[in-house]
């Protein structure tokens, strides 16, 4: 366990660049003094950023990055100038032991691309996946994979994201065997692909890994805090996902549409302006900022493009934790338990 972290910053990332990101990094060291940076893009805009943080000046290095990746650069492109930009050099850092993760708030799929070419999978590991915490009404959040990093997935691909899932689960919300379900069109055995139906069939069988498979769950459920751990495939993940984010957005929006309507709904909001602020502040993607890259050789850890210094806070947040329990260990650990089970991967449909 490493208990001072270092943490590799694409501070070039995002909507807002340098200024929220060297904000975040200053709020992240307040709440966790261990903290170091690898502060990588523009040094001269980097260096007059830390010139308002002399705390996180003292905790960081700067590495000067000549280029960035731009939000509508193809992953082939990024790719390619992985060695001159803020994003690629990040990573790199990462893969040459210089940092313990790596973090970024720019183009999702060129950090995927060069992320999965840099560090590679862990052994037993066909594809890695995005994994993301949700809000619930239960007593913890949920961790959801895949989110949009694979279309298509076999059953072996689901079942490795379900001990992904799981692994990330134990540490980031301090569960013994997380509830793992499987993301499907109604929670009887005989529905779904084949491909779930599968992956379903190879969990319930698995009572030796350290998670407990609780058989199918729709979509409406996602947010009821009746699992901790929900898998499917990048496509359908990804779908559930903006439309879980869509759904709150418009509910906030909503209210705040009816609360100013009249006269009378602008004092009621004045009565119920704690729980509206509840509300607002468990539905924030901020305050679930960082979604993880879950099956490469290191820690690679995505912010939202539009967080603010609050979300890049989370992230970093989520980076320490991770590399602190080493979570990449964990995961092959438990990876080697379930192919020496089934040491033959299950052949794609």
């Amino acid at each position: 366990m490493n208990a001072t972290p270092r943490i590799a910053i694409d501070a070039m990332g995002g909507d807002e660049g340098v200024p929220v990101i060297a904000a975040g990094a200053a709020l992240a060291l307040a709440a966790d003094a261990k903290l170091n940076f690898l502060l990588v893009g523009d040094e001269v805009r980097i260096g007059a950023a830390l010139a308002k943080e002399p705390a996180l000046r003292a905790a960081s290095e700067i590495l000067h990055a000549p280029e960035t990746i731009a939000g509508t650069d193809k992953p082939t492109q990024a790719i390619r100038r992985a060695k001159t930009t803020s994003m690629g050099i990040a990573i790199e850092a990462v893969k040459k032991g210089k940092a313990d993760a790596a973090l970024s708030a720019g183009n999702t799929g060129a950090l995927m691309a060069m992320s999965k070419l840099a560090l590679r999978t862990l052994p037993g590991i066909d594809r890695p996946a995005l994994a993301a915490l949700l809000p619930t009404l239960g007593d913890n959040d949920l961790v959801m994979l895949d989110l949009g990093a694979n279309t298509e997935c076999d059953a072996n691909n689901l079942v490795e994201f379900a001990v992904m899932g799981a692994a990330y689960a134990r540490i980031v919300m301090g569960l013994e065997r997380p509830r793992v379900r499987l993301l499907n069109i109604g929670e009887e055995e005989l529905k779904g692909t084949d491909e779930v139906k599968e992956a379903a069939a190879l969990l319930r069988e698995a009572d030796y890994l350290p998670l407990s498979f609780d058989g199918n769950i729709e979509a409406d459920r996602i947010g009821r805090g009746e699992a901790d751990v929900i898998v499917s495939d990048g496509f359908t993940g990804n779908i559930a996902l903006k439309s879980v984010e869509g759904t709150a957005r418009f509910i906030t929006d909503l209210l705040r549409r009816a609360f100013t309507s009249s006269l009378r709904s602008k004092a009621g909001f004045v009565l119920s302006r704690p729980a509206f602020h509840m509300l607002k502040t468990h539905l924030d993607p901020n305050n679930h900022n960082g979604a993880v890259f879950l099956g490469l050789n290191g820690i690679v850890v995505k912010s939202h493009g539009g967080a603010d210094a609050g979300g890049v806070a989370n992230a970093i947040g989520v980076a320490a934790k991770l590399a602190r329990a080493s979570i990449t260990q964990r995961i092959a650990e438990d990876l080697s338990r379930f192919h020496a089970h089934h040491p033959a991967p299950v052949a794609a449909k």
